[in-house]
């Protein structure tokens, strides 16, 4: 077949806000991918979407978009609380679906859509950007490669001083389920629970707090004039998990906290060797002498835009998922976890 006949990835949208923009922008730069529909409970955002990706049908309603459309993947670029629906409506319908992060509210509606691929054969992934990062490639290979012998703990965080979202609904627990925890500590706990072979969680033992998003706020930040006043999520988040034959994991996630440790990084600490994420630094002895190294030269590669090819390569069955819903499972588990932990106040079994 010529390879301007080639058949395009029909793709459809479930959720037409920002992050469905940053989907859209990567499915337009790719010659066999086509945008054929949207929808968007908004008409105001769904109609500047349609303008701007000069997508040819649009709908208020994503089961009409189902029914009427014929779509070979759907994006599912929705708040938390609409993940599992519209994935398992799509997958139903015979789709493939690229469903963003977190995989869903809880693992129970996790298991639910797992169940749906599986019965319609169809590919669910998970749109974790951070474990196609080169920095995490380069630490995956280093542990597939025996560098650091057993893994016994892996310290991780995703921290901001005053970055609490003043968009979306993130402050807002009944349609996000949880606050940092949930929206940018997954990233970090996923990447770094993948690059160490993405052991399976056993247990878990959370704290959480909330002092300062709840209340009106007059310090200087980049990202003022949060809505205090809807806000119900955790400023700050801590938990521990044990996993089955690996190691400890221990994560502190906040939107908001008195500290200059910013920013998101992992560290491994194993019986032959360790690592330090953010600066692709390995730890080891050698020759009688300990040693700090780091590699001359790491894959710089955006992830972002690799998990939407590397998605549009599955659907098209040039390559196995690197992003397996297995693997959200998992993470889902964690997150559950750590939020049933700090409410019941000790530590529990994750099933």
């Amino acid at each position: 077949m010529a390879k301007d006949s080639v058949k395009k990835l029909r793709v459809g949208f479930v959720g037409a806000g920002g992050i469905a923009g940053t989907h859209a922008n990567n499915y337009q730069n790719m010659p066999d991918v086509e945008i054929v529909a949207a929808s968007d409970v908004s008409e105001k955002g769904l109609k500047a979407f349609q303008e701007k990706y000069k997508v040819p049908q649009v709908f208020t309603d994503w089961k009409q978009m189902l029914k009427e459309c014929e779509l070979d993947a759907v994006s599912v670029c929705t708040p938390n609380f609409l993940h599992c629906e519209p994935t398992i409506g799509a997958l139903n319908a015979g789709c493939h679906v690229l469903c963003e992060k977190p995989l869903a509210m809880s693992a129970a509606e996790g298991r639910r859509m797992l169940a749906a691929a599986k019965k319609n054969k169809k590919q669910l992934v998970i749109a974790f950007q951070f474990r196609f990062d080169g920095k995490t490639q380069a630490l995956r290979r280093a542990y597939d490669e025996g560098f650091f012998g057993k893994v016994l703990y892996v310290r991780v965080k995703a921290i901001r001083r005053r970055g609490i979202p003043n968009w979306g609904v993130f402050g807002r627990k009944e349609l996000q389920g949880g606050g940092p925890l949930i929206d940018i500590g997954v990233h970090a706990l996923e990447m770094a629970h993948y690059a160490v072979g993405a052991p399976q969680p056993q247990s878990a033992l959370g704290f959480t707090w909330t002092y300062l998003g709840n209340k009106p706020s007059n310090t200087a930040c980049s990202w003022p004039n949060w809505d205090w006043k809807t806000y119900t999520v955790e400023d700050l988040a801590v938990g521990t998990i044990r996993t089955k034959n690996g190691p400890v994991f221990h994560l502190e996630s906040a939107f908001v906290a008195h500290t200059d440790q910013e920013g998101m990084d992992f560290t491994i600490f194993g019986e032959k060797g360790g690592a330090q994420w953010s600066t692709t630094s390995l730890y080891h002895d050698h020759a009688g002498m300990m040693v700090n190294s780091t590699p001359a030269f790491v894959a710089k590669r955006d992830g972002f835009v690799h998990k939407m090819r590397h998605f549009v390569d599955v659907c098209q069955g040039k390559c196995k998922t690197e992003a397996p819903a297995e693997h959200g499972l998992m993470v889902q588990q964690m997150l559950d976890g750590i939020y049933a932990s700090a409410k019941q106040g000790k530590e529990v079994k994750i099933k």
